[in-house]
């Protein structure tokens, strides 16, 4: 009898990948590996191998990812400035190339010849698995079950009923079916009633934060300390990566920090909406942005805040191990050479705002910015350099007017 072939499934245990492991077994009769990474989604992780293994896999390996997370994808996130759509803070997008990368390494490790995963053929995930597979290693082969003609299941009732049929252990139920994806820096939920935007979302939605009518009547301060555009500190203390976003989460989810119910344009075409839970994240957004205000000259900033929308593209479509994203990061690792400082940030009732804000590299000087005037800037320079910069549009609406006055002849037609 031949050897089944080995494939290894990027395996959360939620309901998708819980029903894609044993249909791959039994479909293919591939020797199934799980892979979890484990990316501060809480208590998810608990008893996942065992549920693995009682699903039909041959192997479940399991990977503490959190360190690797924070250093190599977060913070070069948080550094670039990169916001999707205004508003999403990329926590799912910038997790999938890292899970992805774990995967290939593991299918290296164990002998696989084929990578699988539970995104949707109309979701973004599938693009973003599928192009780290191709940068990392193109000859394993890919397979993709919600794109399988074969796959019969078609929509998340058919996969809670097919998971009944086969005693396959799940939380999810017909009446409790959001898709959620949790990790330290976001909880995004989708699906059931919030496919339709005029519904709004339930306070009983929110896992990592309060409602804002929940939320309690005082403020709470706290202070971030960067260096190089990194945070490194939390009310003076040196403090781990982890630790830090951990502890902001706690703190921001408390006073409903980073709550976002948005529409947005998917890669494939569609435009879905999520809401978002990101307290943490929200916090170090900002603060990073006001620490920048006071640190970067006017024409670096601004070239940067127009590649950080290039930036957020290459994250939310998957591009993550492309040479544009590592070169631009080359760039904004230069624009953070002098990003030090600390921020105050104050929390209450849902909004994140600066409560101050100092650094050692600041170009804030308070004698230029005061309205009295004085001996460093002398204002008769501005009535030249306010001539000099209006000329062409002084020179354009005197050609305007001469136009104007022209009149066009109008020949008469014959009567």
């Amino acid at each position: 009898m031949a050897k089944s072939e080995k494939i290894v499934l990027a395996y959360s245990g939620g309901l998708d990948t819980s029903v894609i492991l044993p249909w791959l077994k039994e479909t293919y009769g591939y020797d199934v590996i799980a892979f979890a990474a484990e990316l501060g989604q809480g208590d998810e992780l608990a008893g996942i191998k065992k549920k693995a293994l009682q699903s039909g896999a041959v192997k479940c390996v399991v990977k503490d990812l959190r360190q690797e997370f924070v250093q190599d994808y977060l913070w070069p996130l948080l550094k670039s400035g990169a916001v999707y759509e205004g508003g999403y803070l990329l926590g799912t997008s910038i997790a999938r190339p890292l899970i992805a990368k774990h995967q290939v390494d593991v299918a290296h490790a164990e002998g696989a010849t084929a990578v699988a995963h539970g995104a949707t053929g109309k979701g973004n995930d599938q693009v973003r698995f599928e192009l780290t597979y191709m940068a990392l290693n193109p000859s394993l082969k890919i397979v993709a079950p919600w794109k399988d003609p074969k796959f019969k299941l078609t929509s998340r009732e058919a996969a809670v009923d097919y998971a009944k049929k086969h005693k396959i252990p799940i939380d999810q139920t017909k009446k409790k079916i959001y898709s959620c994806d949790r990790n330290l820096w976001h909880l995004s939920h989708e699906g059931a009633d919030l496919e339709n935007p005029a519904n709004e979302p339930k306070d009983n939605l929110f896992v990592i934060s309060r409602p804002v009518s929940k939320t309690p009547d005082k403020p709470d301060y706290v202070k971030i300390g960067f260096d190089k555009g990194v945070p490194v500190k939390l009310n003076g203390k040196k403090t781990d990566g982890v630790e830090l976003i951990e502890t902001l989460n706690r703190l921001g989810g408390k006073h409903a920090i980073g709550q976002l119910d948005l529409v947005e344009n998917r890669l494939v075409g569609m435009k879905s909406r999520g809401v978002y839970e990101t307290p943490g994240g929200t916090i170090l957004v900002t603060a990073h942005r006001i620490l920048e205000s006071l640190t970067l000259d006017r024409e670096t900033a601004h070239y940067k805040q127009q590649l950080a929308l290039k930036y957020a593209d290459l994250v939310y479509y998957g591009q993550w191990f492309s040479p544009l994203r590592q070169a631009l990061d080359a760039f904004v690792n230069v624009t953070q050479q002098n990003v030090t400082g600390e921020i105050k940030m104050k929390l209450f009732k849902g909004c994140c705002t600066p409560a101050g804000a100092k650094s050692p590299n600041t170009l804030y000087e308070a004698d230029l910015a005061s309205f009295k005037m004085g001996a460093e800037y002398d204002p008769v320079d501005a009535a030249g350099f306010i001539r000099l910069f209006g000329l062409p549009m002084k020179v354009a609406a005197a050609a305007g007017k001469k136009t104007k006055s022209v009149k066009p002849k109008v020949k008469k037609r014959p009567r």
